[in-house]
């Protein structure tokens, strides 16, 4: 394990490259990278101090773990040990310098920052009362040769982040909106800035101690983000605005900057992108409307890119693009490393001197981010021409659902889904609708704070006004056949059938599995997971003949954390209200089903359980809602945590 991380080659082996000939032009300021939005400065919060964001602490400065979380710690100092140290073996064959002796306990293989107050690429938001936050470390490093126990560590790291990010995101807004006064009129809350600050100020942004040459470790290649500020606090980029993302000068070990990773968004009008291949055009020089209007220099970022071309680093290579849909507007996918094996200086469509770089991707990796959702998009509208065998229905809920949803089978002759009726909403007893409540809402308009829906969720609603989840609860109450709000009531979020389309296809790795053709925003509904309710008298005798049913009661209770900002806030208590007594009850799927029996199981799902109610009151039988944990890119698998099952109960033995 020692071996995993490696210090990057030492850039002073090389011969001082010759000299470059630029036209003598003069000094412009670089131009940044086109954002949805400028961000907007923003100070911590009170009560919060400023700190630096190490992705791996101290380990004596940390909590003590409980009992319970005792190998997730131990595990995480062992990882984070990894970062912290550098083996002189593994230095020289790589070609290392700057090894200090082996007495030395800090020895380092990369020469230590010496001024770090230039640091370019650490400017993300500036607090109140000009505090600066501690600088990125420019320390060079390569990870390699993880564990698959490595790899699932990091990946929950990732994906742990990324959801407080998200959830830190829809509660900033959700909390604006209680207070915005509808009279006056206001710019629009920026929740990812809100979210990023409350996690730098708690030092939670991820790898800010070691600067990772290649893949970030638990980032996979087709990861989608809708924020720049989201890649920052990951690591991925460390630029909130511009497009490439390096080791200034001040800070490298030989005076001269490295590039690390790059954004292509189409901001340059040289730009060329063929996927594989990418000419990409150096910044600076551009006006307010993305013109360009002045020479570009090799300077900052441009030299960064041909330095890296030079002692053959790679880059992670980031695409924005406009999608259709997204809270941003835009969408940033990630779509692996590439080399740059070429550069030169050129006139631009506009007249004006650019550097130009050639990019390659390197081979062997996974497809392309971008291009899988380019073919989920071509799904979409013209499936046949785009994939003209392997279909075994373009619409498996028979026109139950408000989308198709497809069928696909390319690897054997299973059909087995079309033996099944389909099932659009769970059935329940008749007995539940003849006794309750009968009273609802007022709110004819749609409904308000401190209306009678709102005062059964503890006197706030479950969701934004976007219709994503703000934080999971035991049980949600929506509004009902007896309440007088309308259809698009923010209150009625999974009643409204799918959202997405979805495909249930074959799988050699997990039978029959579900994905979906659009992106799914996290927090966001899915579908309901739909079943024949039976009593327990009736679950006895279902047992005995031998069919497979589901028990709700099992299902992990991931809803606890969409939400948890116990990491940001300490005051932060888990909700427990409203109370349910223990799930009794089963569902049976043996004979009528929807498209969530195929969802795979997983001990770290994209999907989770959320309780609601809206057509009864009786809080022994909720309905099992889904919401997606994290964004799912087009095309990749949905996956539940089914929990504890016996044999030959749940999703794998009922459906594979």
């Amino acid at each position: 394990m020692a071996s995993n991380l490696v210090p990057f080659q030492d850039l002073n082996l090389y011969p001082d490259p010759p000299a470059t000939s630029t036209p003598i032009i003069p000094k412009i300021e670089p131009k940044l990278e086109p954002l949805e939005e400028p961000p907007s400065p923003l100070g911590p919060p009170p009560g919060l101090h400023l700190s630096n964001a190490s992705t791996f602490p101290d380990p004596a400065a940390a909590p003590s773990p409980t009992s319970s979380d005792a190998d997730v710690y131990a595990e995480f100092y062992r990882i984070s040990e990894l970062f912290r140290s550098a083996f002189a073996q593994r230095v020289e064959k790589f070609g290392d310098v700057a090894i200090l002796p082996d007495s030395d306990p800090d020895s380092r293989a990369i020469v230590p920052v010496s001024n770090p107050e230039t640091q370019v690429s650490d400017v993300v938001i500036t607090p109140s009362g000009s505090r600066k936050y501690p600088t990125r470390s420019s320390e060079l490093v390569r990870v390699t040769d993880l564990k698959p126990d490595d790899h699932r560590y990091f990946r929950d790291l990732i994906r742990r982040t990324r959801m407080l990010f998200d959830s830190l995101r829809v509660f900033s807004i959700s909390e604006d909106e209680k207070h915005r006064d509808i009279m006056v009129p206001q710019r629009r809350t920026r929740g990812d800035l809100k979210a990023s600050a409350l996690m730098r100020h708690s030092g939670l942004w991820l790898n800010r101690d070691k600067r990772i040459v290649g893949d970030i470790p638990g980032v996979s290649i087709g990861d989608v983000f809708f924020f720049r500020m989201e890649l920052c606090v990951v690591g991925l980029h460390g630029q909130p605005q511009a497009g490439i993302d390096y080791v200034p000068a001040s800070q490298s070990s030989n005076g001269e900057p490295i590039a690390t990773s790059i954004i292509v968004s189409g901001g340059y009008e040289d730009d060329e992108d063929q996927g594989d291949v990418i000419v990409y055009t150096g910044h600076g020089g551009q006006d307010k409307n993305n013109k360009q209007v002045v020479h570009q220099k090799l300077e900052c970022g441009n030299l960064a890119l041909e330095r890296s071309m030079n002692y053959g680093v790679e880059v992670r290579v980031i695409r924005g693009f406009k999608y259709e849909g997204s809270i941003s507007g835009k969408v940033y996918v990630y779509d692996g490393l590439y080399r740059i094996i070429e550069t030169w200086f050129d006139v631009g469509k506009s007249g004006f001197g650019v550097f130009k770089f050639k990019l390659v991707r390197i081979e062997n990796q996974p497809e392309m981010g971008s291009t899988g959702m380019k073919f989920a998009g071509s799904l979409r509208i013209r499936p046949l021409e785009v994939r003209p065998n392997g279909y075994i229905t373009f619409d498996l809920s028979r026109k139950k659902e408000t989308y198709p949803v497809f069928l696909y089978n390319d690897i054997d002759g299973d059909r087995d889904p079309l033996n099944y009726d389909y099932l659009i909403t769970t059935v329940f007893p008749p007995y539940l609708y003849s006794s309750g409540s009968t009273t609802g809402c007022e709110c004819v308009g749609g409904c308000m704070d401190e209306c009678l829906c709102s005062m059964k969720n503890g006197g706030e609603f479950a969701y934004d006004m976007n219709g994503i989840l703000v934080r999971g609860k035991p049980l949600i109450f929506e509004c009902g056949p007896h309440c007088r709000c309308p259809p698009s009531c923010r209150n009625r979020v999974t009643q409204k059938g799918l959202r997405n389309r979805f495909e249930v296809f074959r799988s050699r790795e997990t039978g029959w599995g579900v994905r979906s053709l659009d992106l799914i925003q996290a927090g966001s509904f899915i579908c309901e997971y739909a079943g024949i309710v039976l009593t327990r008298e009736q679950i006895q005798l279902f047992t005995m003949t031998g069919d497979s049913l589901i028990y709700p009661s099992r299902f992990a209770e991931r809803w606890k954390e969409w939400g948890d900002l116990s990491q940001i806030f300490s005051d932060y208590v888990c909700p427990t209200y409203p109370s349910i007594p223990p799930l009794d009850f089963a569902m049976d799927v043996s004979k009528l089903r929807n498209v969530a029996c195929y969802i795979s199981h997983s001990s770290s799902p994209n999907v989770f359980v959320q309780l609601v109610l809206h057509d009864h009151n009786n809080v022994c039988f909720p309905r099992l809602m889904l919401f997606a944990m994290e964004n799912i890119p087009p095309m990749r698998e949905l996956s539940l945590d089914y929990g504890v099952a016996d044999e030959g109960m749940g999703k794998l033995a009922i459906c594979n």
